[in-house]
């Protein structure tokens, strides 16, 4: 059996693993259990009743967290000439078109969130292999292939993401830093699950919401009431 670090031995004092916390105890714990020396991530975790293999129990979408994930969104704007002012001026780290594709295929990935239009899609489905895997395929339900580009990276640098569920039914994702207060842990939580609870599918049958965690980078998960996350 490993070693408990003297943090993890602290961290797991500070709370009850066998109790369901309240979204505001959870938002207010996540802070205390936490001990790195960075800021560390803290991170949701929502088992749902449903069975991804099947194709109408898919949960997939994107939610605008109020209060942003507090990450730095490097993001690429692969886009025609007329387009890279737009571009530009919304905040895309890096504007372009062939060049990028030159770069990608030479295995250059180093961003986060890719944005395109219609009309160059054609293009970049070629890069299908090297991107799809790593999660950096632009997607129209994901709002990151439209001819809104301004509006589209505005929207990635203020804290829209996409997500899907996973093959064991869970959905995973950042909604903030251990330096956000336990009220903006909670809008943020708060407005992921009211996402999430929009997207059941018809098909799925008993609970959906089955268990939700809040955890940080590197701290023990802490196990959230769901109705006190959806009221």
């Amino acid at each position: 059996m490993g070693r408990i670090t003297k943090n993890k031995k602290a961290a797991l004092g500070k709370f009850d693993k066998a109790k369901v916390y309240t979204i505001d105890e959870a938002a207010a714990m996540v802070k205390e259990i936490t001990f790195t020396k960075f800021d560390a991530s803290v991170d949701i975790d929502i088992r749902l009743g449903v069975d991804p293999r099947k194709a109408n129990q898919m949960v997939r979408g994107v939610a605008s967290l109020p209060h942003g994930t507090g990450k730095e969104v490097r993001v690429l704007a692969m886009v025609t000439s007329d387009k890279e002012q737009e571009a530009k001026d919304a905040g895309a780290d890096f504007v372009g078109l062939d060049e990028y594709i030159d770069k990608i295929k030479g295995g250059w990935t180093d961003v986060d969130v890719i944005i395109t239009m219609p009309p160059v899609m054609g293009k970049i489905g070629a890069l299908g292999r090297i991107l799809g895997p790593r999660g950096l395929m632009p997607n129209p339900k994901s709002g990151t292939v439209t001819m809104d580009i301004g509006k589209a990276i505005q929207e990635v640098k203020q804290g829209k993401i996409d997500f899907k569920v996973d093959k064991f039914g869970i959905v995973h994702t950042s909604i903030g830093k251990v330096s956000f207060s336990p009220d903006m842990l909670k809008d943020n939580a708060r407005e992921f699950v009211s996402t999430i609870i929009k997207l059941k599918p018809v098909a799925a049958k008993g609970t959906y919401i089955k268990s939700i965690y809040l955890s940080s980078t590197m701290s023990p998960g802490i196990q959230v009431e769901p109705k006190s996350v959806a009221d």
